[in-house]
């Protein structure tokens, strides 16, 4: 199980995602109400908004709570001043990660970032640190019976993507940040929904982290997940499915 959008199939196996849900539309939340606050209220006239409510609807969020924090954002009515922050450093088995946050106190989410590395064997670098081993796309992801990999493979060359990556887990599409909107929904006119889809941080290469050190990097990664300001974790890791299966049993 390898690269930045595999974590979250990582917390699925673990049967984590019903139990993370209020979390996730909390975050959710969040980045519509600061996407709200900087751009236009209206989706269709602010990219980032769009992206944030296509999110949302993907994660199941209710559309009550999606308008409440457009209109929190737009009108101001969430006094909590967000801005956004990226950690990057070492988890264990030298694997490179990336957290983005937005929080309302840079002290607190840098302490608790700090603490968290530290606790499971990882160390905080600098801004830049590791960013170079990693490239900025636009990511749209399909379950795997949305479509065959030929044909979601055609569908995403014409929509303009990069590359489509198809495995047992389902499709994850690959594309440049600026065209993200328009290969979505190019795709989704043809397959309806995507899970999801956002930027993300894709790693050039991965790094294999056997079973003395799986354990540590997913609690790192679970530990980071937790925390109310961090909206996403890309990690290089590469941990093989033999070695999930004995931490999930």
């Amino acid at each position: 199980m390898a690269g930045h959008s595999q974590f979250k199939n990582i917390m699925y196996r673990k049967g984590a995602q019903d139990a993370r849900r209020s979390k996730l539309f909390s975050k959710l939340a969040r980045e519509i109400q600061v996407a709200a606050r900087t751009g236009m209220a209206d989706p269709e006239m602010n990219s980032r908004l769009r992206a944030a409510v296509a999110a949302a609807r993907a994660a199941n969020m209710p559309k009550d709570n999606i308008e409440r924090a457009i209109k929190r954002g737009s009108t101001g009515e969430d006094d909590a001043n967000y801005e956004e922050v990226r950690y990057e450093g070492y988890g264990p088995a030298g694997v490179a990660l990336i957290v983005e946050a937005l929080t309302d106190n840079r002290n607190r989410t840098a302490a608790d970032v700090r603490s968290a590395f530290g606790k499971f064997g990882g160390v905080l670098g600098e801004t830049g640190s590791v960013s170079f081993m990693f490239d900025r796309v636009g990511s749209i992801n399909y379950l795997p019976e949305a479509a065959s990999e030929e044909e979601m493979l055609e569908a995403a060359i014409e929509a303009g993507a990069g590359d489509c990556e198809t495995t047992e887990d389902g499709h994850e599409i690959n594309c440049d940040p600026d065209d993200l909107n328009e290969v979505r929904d190019a795709l989704e006119r043809q397959f309806g929904a995507s899970q999801n889809a956002g930027l993300t941080w894709k790693p050039q290469t991965t790094i294999p982290v056997d079973e003395s050190q799986a354990g540590s990097l997913i609690k790192l990664l679970e530990t980071l997940e937790d925390n109310d300001d961090v909206q996403r974790v890309s990690a290089n890791f590469d941990i093989p499915k033999d070695v999930l299966d004995q931490l999930d049993a």
